[in-house]
């Protein structure tokens, strides 16, 4: 149910944010720039008219998203600030200042999964109409394309660390369901944890890996003890997690689709090449990036370990969804060799080519500037470790990522114009004045 809004005309004793605030701030100008009518009118069928609690306001809940990753804060950190923080308070649309959390950090989850996927996308296409607006140039006719991993917030897999966890799982789910276990082999797993620590020393690599096979055995057969007990007292809600459980202790070093965590199984592993990280642990992410604007125009996240020439159909098949014209031409690394046309739409790659025009080789040059967004993107809006769950998480991480660097893109060009303004007045009065310029 949604809370109705309080909308008065009336004229306040004290003055508000509007006129207490730097109207020049980015974050003031940005307020005044999203279309927040179209949030509401968009999530508002979403809640029920009659049944629940009356609900936070579209537009806070909104805004605190885009705050969330415009500024790298986890869920909590963004309630916070904004407590304290009078332009993310304005950003939401509040007139004067409230000294108190917004709501809760769990409603933001509650919010994200209210929307979908769907929204996430609204929300991200918003941000590519206010830089629209913004430029001059003709947005996606020529465009860059790569992919990178987006990685899951999980410790390094190793088949050790999975057994241990399948036996406190184990224990967990005997606790929590009042089952007797025929044995917690305790004192056994922390003489086993000893062995395994040492063996870089002489012959102790054998030891480590028969201490190893000793964790899987045991692991194995209390994961058939607990299923046995639960199974004749009729507790089926741990199917699913005893499945990927089982998965966990059957699958080998050469296996297909293995599971990495048992919390978030959905994780596939890539090598990309690099020297310093010779595997990552998540999902694959394709980016699009106008070259002549710098807006980024599509952001797909891919749950399964698929060629990159292969994610190109999907990336056409957002931009169609965000109502964006169809790129004539698109410039990929040799990662996409393959097919060199969808539709109306071209894919260069880099090859020998003694025809190759100035033009063409100006935008492969070009493309490599898709490197340090993707950079960006990971080091200051949250795409580097995803601490979103599941699939859902995935995509819902990498569009609003996306859609953040888009608005501090045009907020950063509001600042340089400002910042510009501003030089201009100070040359003018020391022109004709003895006003002396201030030093920052």
């Amino acid at each position: 149910m949604i809370r109705k809004q309080n909308h008065t005309s009336q004229v306040q004793l004290f003055n508000g944010l509007s006129e207490q605030l730097n109207q020049k701030h980015p974050l003031y100008v940005l307020a005044n720039k999203i279309n927040w009518v179209h949030f509401d009118n968009l999530f508002e069928p979403l809640y029920s008219e009659k049944m629940g609690a009356p609900a936070k306001p579209i537009r806070l809940m909104v805004s605190l998203l885009i705050l969330k990753f415009v500024r790298n804060l986890s869920d909590e950190s963004v309630v916070e600030h904004w407590s304290e923080n009078s332009y993310y308070q304005y950003f939401s649309g509040e007139q004067f200042f409230q000294p108190k959390e917004p709501c809760s950090s769990t409603e933001l989850v509650v919010f994200r999964n209210r929307i979908g996927e769907s929204g996430m996308e609204q929300i991200f296409k918003e941000s590519i109409r206010i830089n629209e607006d913004e430029t001059d140039n003709d947005v996606g006719k020529i465009v860059s394309v790569d992919t990178t991993v987006q990685e899951k917030n999980i410790t390094y897999p190793t088949d050790d660390k999975l057994h241990k966890k399948i036996i406190e799982k184990c224990v967990s789910i005997a606790e929590q369901e009042n089952i007797v276990l025929h044995q917690t082999y305790c004192k056994e797993l922390k003489k086993l944890s000893s062995m395994q620590r040492f063996k870089k020393r002489k012959n102790g690599f054998k030891i480590a890996r028969k201490a190893n096979k000793r964790v899987k055995t045991i692991a194995g057969r209390m994961l058939r003890d607990l299923e046995r007990k639960l199974y004749a007292e009729g507790i089926t809600e741990y199917v699913q997690a005893l499945e990927i459980c089982h998965k966990v202790i059957a699958q080998k070093r050469g296996s297909s689709n293995k599971v990495y965590s048992l919390h978030e199984p959905e994780v596939k592993c890539y090598a990309k090449g690099k020297d310093h990280k010779k595997f990552e642990f998540g999902s694959k992410v394709s980016i699009a990036l106008c070259q002549d604007s710098g807006i980024i125009l599509s952001a797909v996240n891919f749950t399964e370990t698929i060629h990159d020439s292969k994610t190109i159909p999907n990336v056409l098949d957002q931009l169609e969804r965000l109502e964006i014209a169809m790129p004539e031409s698109i410039f990929a690394d040799r990662g996409y060799v393959g097919k060199t046309e969808y539709g109306n739409t071209k894919i260069f790659t880099p090859k020998p080519n003694p025809n190759i025009t100035n033009d063409q080789r100006k935008r492969h040059s070009k493309r490599a500037g898709i490197e340090p967004i993707i950079g960006h993107l990971k080091r200051n809006y949250r795409l580097g470790r995803n601490f979103l769950k599941g699939i859902f998480g995935d995509i819902a991480n990498v569009l609003l990522a996306a859609a953040a660097m888009n608005f501090k893109r045009v907020m950063n060009l509001w600042k340089k114009e400002a910042n510009l303004y501003w030089k201009l007045i100070c040359i003018y009065l020391q022109m004709f004045t003895n006003f002396s310029m201030p030093k920052y």
